[in-house]
């Protein structure tokens, strides 16, 4: 907390005293997952890290046709193994 003078006053003031600056005017709404108050136009949820939209976070499953490709190398790779014995 900073302390500082009023030049009109002799009385001391804190930065308490002059309002609140956490109440920015920017519309809040809350999360729909963890019902906290966010900013209305967050990609997240700073409490619970949850993405707001479908969009806004990335892929949690990998392609198909890229599990299919790791798959096929894995099999031709232990035939040609087996292979030279």
């Amino acid at each position: 907390m900073t302390a500082y003078r009023d030049q009109d006053d002799d009385d001391w003031d804190t930065e308490d005293d002059h309002g609140d600056d956490s109440d920015d005017g920017e519309p809040t709404v809350p999360c729909p997952y963890c019902r906290h108050e966010i900013l209305e136009d967050s990609p997240y949820c700073p409490s619970c890290d949850r993405y707001l939209s479908a969009d806004d976070h990335a892929a949690s499953r990998k392609p198909v046709w890229i599990m299919a490709t790791a798959l096929i190398c894995l099999g031709v790779a232990i035939w040609w193994v087996l292979a030279a014995f």
